[in-house]
């Protein structure tokens, strides 16, 4: 593995590490909920998927199904995100704005 690649990874590795952790500290009201599918991307998906670390995911034209399977159960470097840190409604509203 070249070292480019390894501290990519490592740098995406921490970065969501840290998201995974820290995903309760951005919502949007005190329910813990987001009031739609974009700002659920800008708070949580946007921190490596907007800046180069994860690949790029709006506009793909992936299903809404699939993205809520890759949401719930993690891929690659990217883990998976539980019912308490994004509700089933608003991955909902995520997947239906990112597809």
């Amino acid at each position: 593995m070249s070292m480019r690649i390894g501290s990519r990874l490592l740098a995406a590795l921490c970065g969501c590490s840290m998201l995974a952790v820290s995903a309760s500290d951005v919502l949007a009201d005190a329910r813990g909920q987001w009031k739609d599918g974009k700002e659920a991307y800008e708070k949580t998906c946007g921190y490596c998927h907007e800046k180069g670390i994860g690949p790029k995911i709006k506009g793909y034209g992936r299903l809404p199904a699939d993205i809520i399977k890759t949401v719930r159960s993690g891929r690659n470097a990217m883990p998976a995100f539980r019912q308490t840190e994004i509700d089933d409604a608003t991955l909902a509203k995520l997947a239906e704005y990112i597809k």
